[in-house]
């Protein structure tokens, strides 16, 4: 993921955040704030080689970190989205793969997530990938008026021990 890929990465976001059950955001940050949050390195687009380059992306994934403590430094969150058009093709997997990989690589040994009870699709491809539920927050935050919880997931890897 870089910068010629903001508009498209933030277009996916947003399809995701209109789901309502991705993210307590609502909105889009603009690519500076999306960027800021973010570490540099752990940034995957998947893209279609066949299609335009200003509509080739088709999916996102990319980790922030935990906390700036030391004692955290193998330890990231990661947030993965996927086009609305996409869906289905296995990009979450080859997304979530290359993730971990580029992860263990660099002796991160914890990988988490929030995912809503409702997006059972994200739950699926977490469960596959190999993250265990840790527990459920709930009541966690409010959006659109309502309580939501939220189930913590996390791998922990098995090569970086």
């Amino acid at each position: 993921m870089n910068p010629r890929d903001a508009d498209q990465v933030l277009t996916i976001y947003q399809h995701g955040l209109d789901t309502g059950h991705a993210s307590f955001e609502t909105i889009a940050p603009a690519w500076p704030e999306f960027d800021a949050a973010k570490l540099d390195r752990y940034r995957y687009v998947a893209t279609d080689p066949t299609a335009d380059p200003a509509n080739n992306v088709l999916g996102w994934i990319a980790a922030s970190p935990v906390s700036d403590r030391c004692c955290y430094a193998g330890v990231v969150e990661h947030s993965i989205y996927i086009s609305p058009h996409a869906r289905g093709q296995g990009i979450g997997t080859a997304l979530l793969t290359t993730f971990i990989a580029a992860t263990e690589a660099d002796d991160i040994w914890t990988i988490q997530t929030g995912v809503f009870p409702e997006n059972a699709p994200s739950l699926r491809l977490h469960a596959k990938a190999g993250f265990r539920t840790v527990g459920t927050r709930q009541r966690l935050g409010r959006l659109h008026g309502h309580w939501r919880d939220v189930i913590l997931l996390e791998r922990r890897s098995h090569a970086v021990l």
